[in-house]
């Protein structure tokens, strides 16, 4: 039976040995699945994510918005180890967060006090110009709102939108060349360019997710812009 990367079953010591090798996917994967709180698919989506995110976007305090458990960040921590500290911020911060943060420190000691997490709004969070922020499926309008306190600093912002609210996000004019959630996301990007960054057009497997756009951004005065080179992962 084929193992499907976009269920929302929960990981379970069930599945540990559909990760059985030295990869740092399976390593990872086998911490998840015993602390039997997440959904598969969030797995996968993390992985997929983090791992484009850090082949341009390196260091910098990482801030996750609307993250949930917080797999995003803690991916983006054990992948480049420049960057000093991670933020999880969501309204509400699921119980089993800190129990699969501990399990992740246990097998990654380098991370044990590197990761925080706020339950408050994204509005309420004190956000920096040398942070990197992302969100993975932040739902509908709530990408532009990370998106817009991006770009009111100029940090480096990426994220995996979903949920495309066609009422309250803007379309641009292209709804008569273009499906409404894909001119809408154009429109993002579009939006980012105009505010002085370069952006970065991605996709992770849509065998994980059918919302597979990833949008990279960053400023043209940044980091990266001055030569740090792209890793591989």
């Amino acid at each position: 039976m084929s193992f499907d990367h976009s269920s929302k079953s929960r990981l379970t010591c069930k599945d540990l040995d559909r990760f059985p090798g030295d990869t740092l996917l399976d390593r990872i994967g086998r911490v998840v699945a015993a602390v039997e709180c997440l959904p598969r698919k969030e797995l996968f989506e993390s992985w997929e994510m983090a791992r484009r995110i850090r082949r341009r976007l390196r260091g910098g305090r990482v801030v996750d918005l609307a993250s949930g458990h917080g797999l995003l960040a803690m991916i983006l921590l054990i992948l480049d180890d420049t960057s000093p500290c991670a933020l999880a911020v969501d309204t509400r911060i699921p119980e089993n967060a800190p129990r699969l943060l501990s399990a992740i420190e246990a097998a990654w000691p380098r991370l044990v006090g590197r990761m925080q997490f706020e339950q408050r709004s994204i509005d309420e969070v004190d956000l920096r110009s040398g942070d990197l922020i992302v969100s993975a499926h932040a739902c509908g309008s709530l990408t532009d709102r990370i998106l817009d306190r991006a770009i009111s600093i100029q940090a480096r912002v990426a994220v995996l939108p979903c949920c495309h609210a066609e009422a309250r996000c803007d379309i641009g004019g292209l709804g008569g060349w273009l499906d409404n959630a894909l001119a809408i996301d154009v429109t993002r990007a579009v939006r980012l360019q105009r505010h002085g960054y370069r952006i970065h057009t991605q996709g992770i497997p849509s065998d994980i997710t059918p919302k597979n756009r990833l949008l990279l951004a960053e400023p043209h005065n940044s980091v990266r812009a001055k030569g740090v080179p792209c890793l591989r992962y």
